[in-house]
């Protein structure tokens, strides 16, 4: 007999500067969920905050390169405590309830990877795909996630950290930093947005500008000179398990210096992906273990991507560069990629991450709360 299927609730969109990211995220999502198991709710939220619910079928379906969220949807929210019991708010036509058994938030920076969605998926008592708000919230801030890291022994590239009342000078960042060679960014944002390379004092100015313009914490780091950049995607099961994928290597190309997020998104010639990366298997093997402990460092759960810059003078120095709690699905991003090259599918991918889910729910449902 089989089971009845499951409403999962799709999350896209959100208040950040990577809510057009999410949006083919989404979509990608959607085509691997199995609509023989699952019933997709997509639930659009807004780049004014507000959660929409979407047609299922919007913007081509399950064809649909990214999903869009409808003008007039009508809004919903998730009700504290309900166990997944969401209301639907009709306008004139009054409101309705609609039951969730569980959420996939493909959400990307800030308003969303950060802690805060998770934290009200926490207080409506439904299982949700990722990382809890403490490891949501420590990978979000490169700041706080490199000094976990540093103080666990895990080799990061040397930073500065930056407040619009403790700005330096470029002299300053560089003399501290020991190069001329500087990468700016801002501490909660992911998708290489607000990054800026500089090597001058105009440039080191008008990068911090940028990187303000986006948050109120800024990384200075040191430029690894020529490095290789390997990523490797982590995963846990329902039983607890950590996985460490096979490795990729991203190689930018034409005329970006570094894997920017035009590189990323919009230029479809901007970076190479290398699958797996040409690495000897003890490097490969080290990378595997240092991304799986990064993982359990951060108290991420779930699934993460780990990203590691290699020293290409000398290849047994790496660096964990950051880590991204809910990393871009769409149908070129590394994190499903290098579950595929490691023989599993997206379809079988999500069914680990809504298992694992569902399993940690239960769990945590069964702590005393006196």
């Amino acid at each position: 007999m089989s089971q009845p299927r499951k409403r999962i609730g799709l999350l896209f969109g959100g208040r950040s500067a990577e809510h057009e990211v999410s949006k083919l995220s989404a979509a990608n999502v959607l085509r691997a969920l199995d609509p023989d198991r699952y019933d997709i709710v997509p639930i659009g939220i807004g780049r004014d905050g507000r959660w929409l619910l979407c047609d299922s079928g919007n913007g081509g379906g399950r064809g649909a390169k990214s999903l869009e969220i409808p003008e007039g949807s009508p809004q919903v929210a998730l009700l504290p405590g309900g166990a997944g019991e969401m209301i639907v708010l009709n306008g004139d036509a009054g409101s309705t309830t609609l039951r969730l058994d569980a959420v996939v938030p493909v959400l990307h920076g800030p308003n969303g990877e950060d802690g805060t969605v998770q934290g009200l998926l926490e207080l409506a008592n439904i299982p949700y795909v990722g990382s809890g708000v403490m490891g949501s919230a420590a990978g979000m801030d490169k700041d706080v996630a490199k000094r976990l890291l540093r103080d666990s022994g895990l080799p990061v590239v040397p930073f500065l950290t930056l407040t619009p009342r403790t700005r330096v000078d470029y002299q300053k960042a560089a003399d501290t930093l020991g190069t001329s060679d500087l990468f700016v960014k801002p501490a909660n944002m992911g998708s290489s947005v607000g990054v800026s390379r500089a090597s001058s004092p105009d440039e080191f100015a008008k990068a911090c500008d940028r990187a303000f313009s986006y948050d109120s914490k800024v990384l200075v780091e040191r430029s690894v000179t020529g490095a290789r950049e390997i990523e490797c995607s982590v995963l846990e099961d329902a039983a607890g398990e950590i996985k460490a994928s096979p490795l990729g290597e991203i190689v930018p190309a034409g005329s970006h210096g570094f894997y920017s997020y035009d590189a990323k998104y919009i230029d479809a010639d901007g970076a190479l992906l290398r699958i797996p990366a040409e690495l000897n298997p003890d490097q490969a093997r080290r990378i595997q273990e240092l991304a799986a402990e990064t993982f359990k460092t951060l108290g991420c759960e779930g699934l993460a991507r780990v990203d590691f810059f290699v020293d290409p003078q000398n290849e047994s120095s790496l660096f964990v560069n950051e880590v991204n709690t809910l990393p871009g699905f769409t149908a070129i991003s590394m994190y499903p990629k290098l579950w595929e090259a490691g023989g599993l599918p997206q379809s079988e991918l999500m069914e680990v991450l809504i298992g694992h889910a569902i399993a940690r729910h239960e769990r945590r449902n069964r702590l005393a709360l006196v």
